[in-house]
């Protein structure tokens, strides 16, 4: 089995040059440079943070279909000619892992609250969905449009991220303005967490079930 990974840090922004529009999907094209470099058919780049596969390619641009799931759930639905888009492409053996793990699976669409700029940072806001914010936490890492960044602070209904100037100058990020939406992925390992531990309480919950019959003569 392939695994596919990349890590938030971004290679390039390309500007959408073509789009081939379905009632639930689409076929996108997409004009760049680096991410072509030694492109393939059926590679992986991603997209805002969207994992697509590579069905079209020249010196210049490549192409990729966005699925109803995919079209739905994340900003790609939203695209229009001439819009720039973060790219990456995934991770290959002995590649250093600058940012952190992401697989290109989008969990869900962000809506940025507030935008302020502190002294050399641009600090973000960002509603999360209810069912995303636990897998959220300060310090932690949080892929925003395929950028690896890291949690400032958490609240209620939403969180922070501060954006170096570095990352604001390559990536699409720093256009950014209250009431955009935005693509979230959330750290894989918190999800692993969460799966692990919900395993051993219900392993645990077996054991007490099948003693209390064994104790009332069931067994």
């Amino acid at each position: 089995m392939v695994i596919i990974i990349f890590t938030g840090i971004i290679e390039e922004t390309g500007s959408v040059s073509r789009i081939a529009r379905g009632s639930q999907s689409c076929r996108i094209s997409i004009n760049c440079s680096r991410v072509v470099d030694d492109v393939k058919l059926g590679d992986s780049i991603a997209v805002n943070g969207v994992c697509l596969t590579v069905v079209g390619f020249s010196r210049s641009h490549f192409s990729a279909d966005v699925m109803p799931e995919t079209f739905e759930h994340t900003t790609l639905h939203s695209l229009n000619n001439g819009n720039r888009v973060n790219l990456e492409r995934a991770l290959r053996a002995g590649d250093r892992l600058g940012g952190h793990m992401v697989q290109g699976h989008v969990d869900g669409m962000g809506t940025i609250l507030e935008r302020q700029e502190l002294d050399i940072a641009i600090i973000f806001r960002i509603q999360s969905p209810p069912d995303l914010l636990k897998y959220i936490a300060a310090k932690g890492s949080i892929t925003i449009d395929g950028i690896s960044l890291t949690v400032v602070k958490v609240f209620k209904d939403s969180f922070t991220v501060s954006l170096i100037p570095h990352t604001a100058m390559i990536t699409t990020l720093s256009q950014k303005r209250p009431g955009d939406m935005v693509n979230l992925e959330t750290d894989i390992i918190a999800r692993y967490l969460e799966r692990l531990i919900k395993v051993e309480e219900a392993a645990a919950e077996i054991k007490i079930n099948m003693n209390l019959l064994a104790e009332n003569g069931f067994l």
